[in-house]
Order: C-alpha cells, then sequence, then structure tokens
C-alpha cells in the first residue's frame, strides 16, 4: 500500500553494527545502549508488553511459554485468529523491570537474537511473519516483516519495508533451517525517506546476507515489534503443525 494510502486509513481511524544509520554528526558523539535482554528462563514472558496466544483460544493449551532458555511458539494447522483466514503465535512489545520500552520517531534501535526455524516451518505463497514492527493498535498494516516466502517456487527468508514494498534483502531459506542463526535488525524510525532498516543473518558466524534500505518506517505514535509466527491458512499445501524457537534477545537505542 503506497504511503498515503496508509496515512489516509491511519487519519480515517483516528479521526551487532559498528556504524549505524544515523547521520554520521550525531553517529560520532552516540553509542549503543543495551535497553533489553531477558533471560528466558528467569524473566518469562514478563519480557513481553502483551502475548497473543490465538491457539490457545482455538482449541485449549498455551502455544507460547519458555522451554529452557528458549522462547517457543507453537503453531497447529488447526490454530485460527479472530480473522478464519489466518493464524497468530506472538508476542509484542518489550519490557525491562516491569517497565514497558517505547520506540519513537527519530530514534533507532537494532534487536539481537538467535532464531531455530524448524523444516516444519515453511514458506507460503502467502504470508508468513516471523518478526513485524507495527504501530498499536487494529486496523494498521505492518511497518516492516520479515517472512518465510515461496519466490518464483523456491523458499525464501526475506526483509521488507511493507508499506512502499521495499525488500531490504531475500535469501534461501532451506540452509538456514533446523539450525540456530544469528539474527540483527536495526531500524531508524522515521517517515519515508528520513526511516532506514538494515537486516543481517550470520550462520554459525557467517554473514549470510547484510542489506540496507530506505524507506517509511513510521506511521504514528510508537513502534512496536512483534516475534512469532503469523501466516495465513490460503496456502493449504505448505501448512503442518510447526513450531519457532528464539533465544539470547536483546534491544539497543544507539543514543
Amino acid at each position: 500500500m503506497a504511503d498515503i494510502g496508509r496515512r489516509a486509513v491511519l487519519t480515517g481511524l483516528a479521526a551487532g553494527a559498528a556504524v549505524p544509520l544515523l547521520g554520521t554528526g550525531r553517529a560520532r558523539a552516540a553509542s549503543w545502549q543495551l535497553k533489553w535482554s531477558p533471560t528466558a528462563s528467569s524473566t518469562g514472558l514478563a519480557a513481553f508488553e502483551g502475548v497473543e496466544d490465538w491457539g490457545l483460544t482455538s482449541h485449549g493449551g498455551s502455544h507460547i511459554y519458555v522451554k529452557g532458555n528458549d522462547y517457543r511458539f507453537n503453531m497447529h494447522t488447526v490454530d485460527r485468529e479472530a480473522k478464519d483466514d489466518r493464524q497468530r503465535s506472538e508476542v509484542k512489545g518489550m519490557r525491562s523491570d516491569g517497565s514497558l520500552l517505547t520506540v519513537k520517531n527519530g530514534q533507532t534501535w537494532r534487536w539481537n537474537y538467535q532464531m531455530w526455524i524448524p523444516g516444519t516451518l515453511k514458506a507460503t505463497t502467502s504470508f508468513t511473519h516471523i518478526f513485524q514492527t507495527k504501530m498499536p493498535g487494529t486496523g494498521t498494516l505492518p511497518l516492516t516483516v520479515m517472512s518465510l516466502r515461496h519466490t518464483n517456487g523456491v523458499p525464501k527468508i526475506e526483509f521488507k519495508i511493507y508499506g512502499p514494498d521495499i525488500t531490504v534483502g531475500s535469501v534461501d531459506l532451506a540452509p538456514l533451517q533446523n539450525k540456530w542463526i544469528d539474527v540483527e535488525i536495526e531500524q531508524k524510525i522515521g517517515n519515508g525517506s528520513a526511516g532506514k532498516v538494515r537486516w543481517a543473518l550470520r550462520d554459525a558466524g557467517s554473514t549470510v546476507i547484510d542489506a540496507t534500505k530506505t524507506g517509511d518506517t513510521y506511521l504514528d505514535d510508537v513502534v512496536r515489534p512483534k516475534w512469532g509466527i503469523y501466516r495465513s491458512v490460503s496456502d493449504t499445501a505448505h501448512l503442518v503443525d510447526t513450531y519457532l524457537l528464539l533465544r539470547d534477545m536483546k534491544a539497543y537505542q544507539y543514543a
């Protein structure tokens, strides 16, 4: 959706990088500040602002929980979100010592974590998101997404700036499944060309992709990160019971 379209909808509803994405003038004086580093085994789901466990609503039993020191997100083919055409097993936002962390316009943030994508979590021809940023509230589209998508028949993991449909990067999914990989997402929050995204994946210390694109990363209010599985049920050929694991989650602000 074009930028003006997203803002029109909003109006109707309301009535480890060494060099960050900031300009060089500020970068010399600022530094990365660790703001969030939950230990799953002790902090649990209190590390997040909220939990969206629609599988629990569908047929009972928690689908988002801590296992060892990992956050686990389960997904079954029978799970349904409020809309019957999709499934959701996600956490949203960040809390540190009980306090909510907010990501605001003009700020630069970086999220680092490890992720395990099993072979059963397949790319689809529709949407399968495993990370999003959004403005809080209902009725707004994502700002950025990391997704598993079939592209020309090939399973890919990709990152997009959603509104202007800008692909930050895309790589083959299969070599990155059934193992721990390192994820790094850096975003400068801003309207239009004031926003930037950097996305990097590493496999056993080797860089698979490290790409940066400029684009709109802000709508209004604040920006909230989301992790887990959010997918359409339209591509039934690639839907099976599955899960996603995350660990060593950290957030840094450049300030």
